[in-house]
């Protein structure tokens, strides 16, 4: 049986600010370990048995605008796809899903489609491989197959699945979505022992899933065909026709296939669930990673350079400085170099009202942070002010900066380590160690690193504006226009 993994990484993460921003979304974090949750996710299905037959490319759906640093940690983590498919425009996840399943229905195959959101932390492999292998042989056979997560509190911040009947052994029918409950209807949910915490994750025929979407989302399918009718392939990704996906509309798979399959629907199609108990969470607060995290005696968790004293029952993550808590409890702080939250730990939900408020004044905390990912490498701003900015510009080994030109500042490149090679105007020149070259304004200027180790340089730009719009690319590597 074949089987190919499709990892859904959208999504903001807005309640995990600041570590969490619009560019730089949770998936793309390491929070609950060495590896990201994109690498996680990615490596998922890594050991599954012999006999199944897992594509070896995962297909990653994602926004376009955090594409290459997707690219670049799927090769770290041993992933490397050329079926990234890049969404113009988020529309949740059951578009994403048919984009994922016309791309793996392509070529005439019908492979068995296991769909992750690349969010979720999940710390026992084996289970969840085992509960994958049981999955895989109800899909293969025409089911719809979700994983209901056995609950181990009245959780009132998730959804819930409703079991019918024996399907297969260790497999029910499903029997209803139900949205998330109050407080004694959860406790009521978990007494029955009937509910299971709806997951997000799937299991299907790709022939299945499009059979489904087209009875129950006609528009939706209809706009997806035509947005992957002649998708274009750049390097890594795979692009889709963005006028014809914008018309595309916004459903979640729950919502959009899930709920009408669980009633009478007039699809031959089986909805099944198969239980999981393999410490999954979602990490949807912060309050979440608390919960699933090591702590020390007096339950507090530290990430980077933090003290505690008479502290219990704390979340302190410090990315930049350290953090000293002195006497306080239950109480979340993060630390970034541009902004510091703290906040009670069971208010921690309310996080996305802070997002709000910085979106409302347009401030750029809520969408990147200080230090910015590029194709090429990064940049951390360090510092600005009237007419100046000074950058720490990091170029990997062999990449390469586009051909540009500035209309309204100039810069100052000098090399901390590695080698540079410098293109102003005519000349071309390499850069060591403590030395420094100057780029006038307006002239067309490019940044290399021919070497083998990461170049490191401070920039120094001043002028009138020194927005990153304030560039005219003649060359790029990387495809931007």
């Amino acid at each position: 049986m074949s089987i190919q993994a499709v990892v859904l990484s959208g999504g903001s993460g807005t309640r995990l600010w600041p570590l969490s921003r619009e560019k730089y979304p949770k998936q793309l974090l390491a929070l609950a370990g060495e590896e990201t949750m994109l690498q996680a996710t990615a490596c998922r299905l890594d050991g599954l048995s012999d006999d199944q037959d897992v594509a070896p490319m995962p297909i990653v759906v994602c926004n376009e605008e955090y594409r290459f640093i997707t690219a670049e940690q799927l090769r770290a983590a041993g992933k490397p796809t050329n079926r990234i498919v890049l969404e113009p425009v988020g529309r949740n996840t059951a578009p994403a899903l048919t984009l994922a399943a016309l791309l793996a229905a392509s070529d005439g195959a019908d492979p068995v489609l296991i769909v992750m959101p690349a969010d979720h932390v999940i710390d026992d492999r084996a289970a969840f491989q085992r509960a994958v292998a049981l999955g895989v042989r109800q899909a293969a056979e025409g089911a719809m197959v979700t994983f209901g997560i056995v609950p181990e509190r009245a959780e009132t911040g998730y959804g819930y699945i409703r079991c019918g009947d024996a399907f297969a052994e260790g497999v029910r029918r499903i029997a209803q979505f139900v949205e998330k409950p109050d407080a004694e209807t959860a406790q009521r949910y978990l007494a029955s022992g009937d509910y299971l915490w709806n997951s997000g994750i799937f299991m299907m025929r790709a022939s299945v899933w499009l059979k489904a979407i087209g009875l129950f989302q006609p528009a939706m399918l209809a706009a997806c065909q035509s947005a992957m009718h002649a998708p274009s392939q750049d390097a890594d990704f795979v692009r889709v026709d963005a006028e014809a996906f914008g018309a595309c509309p916004s459903d979640s798979i729950d919502y959009a296939v899930m709920e009408p399959l669980a009633g009478e629907s007039g699809l031959d199609v089986p909805g099944v669930v198969v239980p999981l108990s393999a410490g999954w969470s979602d990490l949807g607060a912060w309050d979440a990673l608390w919960s699933v995290s090591d702590k020390d005696g007096a339950g507090n968790v530290a990430r980077g350079d933090v003290m505690f004293e008479s502290a219990q029952d704390n979340l302190v993550v410090a990315t930049d400085r350290l953090v000293a808590c002195l006497g306080v409890r239950n109480v979340v702080v993060v630390e970034t170099p541009d902004a510091v939250m703290v906040a009670d730990k069971n208010s921690t939900q309310d996080v996305k009202k802070i997002v709000a408020r910085l979106k409302g004044g347009a401030r750029s905390e809520a969408s990147a942070h200080r230090k910015v990912h590029r194709p090429w490498g990064y940049y951390d701003s360090i510092d600005s002010g009237a007419r100046f900015q000074v950058k720490r510009i990091v170029v990997n080994p062999g990449a390469s900066l586009s051909l540009q030109m500035h209309h309204h500042r100039a810069e100052h490149w000098i090399v901390v380590r590695g080698t540079a090679r410098v293109t102003r105007g005519d000349e071309s020149f390499l850069l060591s160690e403590n030395q420094s070259t100057y780029i006038p304004l307006g002239t067309v200027h490019r940044l290399e690193n021919p070497g083998q180790l990461p170049l490191e340089m401070i920039e120094v730009q001043s002028g009138g504006y020194l927005g990153e719009d304030d560039i005219v690319r003649f060359e790029d590597t990387y495809g931007r226009g």
